[in-house]
């Protein structure tokens, strides 16, 4: 059966249609090797399409354990090939069961040039007997799905407060606020604490220090920070009160909490391949990372030292501050898919910070 991936400036692909349902997002690509189901149970992943680099996907299964989240958040996946034998069609069946549309044996290569030239936008994965079919399908889809509220972080949040048990009976309390964590930060966190409490995205600062953590953790999450509600005038309120941790999208809101701006970038880092300068632990390690949006160097306070920087593209991947008590990184520590380098800067800050 043919599919199609439309996009909203009008290029049309086609490829082999796998199951799933027609759906819309943006369309990203991601240049890791493997985790494609830890990639598509990501929260951070809402509402986008993804776009595999790596020619062969589904090839060694599905694993429930791994799943970063307790659901399927892409729109979409699209691959050059995906397993499909006798042997083994776990992936292209797990899509097919939460109704993921997934495109395969299409130009992937053309596609991706074409997502680094210009940008990522939104589009739509439709099956059709026809490219005109196809556009015309996808036009309805994409310009709904446009129409969603931009604070994609409360969609991904969990709605009431979560206690989850520690594992060091004399580790500190963390809060955590979620913007859509994955499980892989939970897992590094309870290994360090003797309990942590998850919050919603929109929890009050009263809320959080009620509670008496030692430190607070702000996740990773999907979607523009500036659009984020409520959850930048919490971390202002907080900050320099409580020892503060921000990943990805926790990093931005940080950023944003201290005075600084965000901005998008042309075609974001997704990929477990990236390299970092970290110059808290002195080394240089490759990362796993998921993001669209980056803190802009130059609008950061006096206060704030830029203590990471990514080698490809020279963009701030992390800052910390003595007086206010807060680091933030642009990747993701806890890897999953990805290397394992960057874990020791959840010591870093249960054992520096707190």
């Amino acid at each position: 059966m043919k599919g199609f991936l439309v996009l909203e400036t009008g290029e049309i692909y086609q490829g082999c249609w796998n199951g799933g349902e027609d759906r819309a997002g943006e369309v990203v690509f991601n240049t890791s090797h493997s985790g494609y189901e830890e990639i598509a149970t990501d929260p951070s992943y809402f509402s986008q399409i993804v776009v595999m680099t790596a020619p062969m996907q589904g090839n060694y299964g599905t694993e429930d354990s791994i799943w970063e989240s307790r659901q399927i958040w892409i729109e979409g996946f699209v691959c050059l090939e995906v397993q499909n034998s006798k042997r083994d069609q776990a992936w292209r069946n797990r899509l097919a069961e939460h109704k993921i549309p997934l495109v395969s044996e299409l130009d992937t290569r053309a596609l991706v040039l074409r997502l680094r030239q210009q940008g990522t936008p939104w589009g739509a994965l439709v099956q059709a007997e026809t490219a005109d079919e196809a556009g015309k399908k996808a036009q309805v889809l994409i310009e709904k799905k446009k129409q969603i509220d931009s604070d994609w972080v409360y969609f991904v949040s969990r709605p009431t407060q979560e206690p989850v048990p520690g594992e060091n009976l004399v580790g500190p309390k963390i809060a955590v606020v979620d913007f859509g964590s994955k499980e892989n930060i939970l897992r590094e966190l309870r290994s360090r604490s003797s309990e942590i409490k998850i919050f919603n995205s929109r929890s009050s600062p009263q809320e959080i220090l009620d509670y008496n953590p030692d430190g607070i953790m702000l996740t990773n999450g999907p979607g523009d920070p500036a659009s984020v509600k409520v959850a930048i005038g919490t971390v202002k309120e907080l900050l320099g009160i409580k020892p503060i941790f921000g990943i990805c999208m926790g990093n931005q809101i940080l950023g944003l909490a201290l005075g600084g701006k965000t901005y998008k970038l042309k075609f974001g880092h997704r990929g477990s391949n990236h390299p970092i300068k970290d110059s808290l632990l002195n080394k240089i390690y490759v990362t796993s990372q998921n993001h669209g949006y980056a803190v802009e160097e130059s609008s950061l306070p006096p206060e704030v030292s830029v203590t990471h920087v990514n080698l490809n593209d020279g963009t701030v991947a992390g800052f910390y501050s003595e007086k206010k008590k807060c680091l933030g990184i642009q990747y993701h520590p806890e890897s999953c898919p990805g290397p394992h380098e960057a874990q020791e800067l959840f010591s870093y800050f249960i054992e520096r910070m707190i």
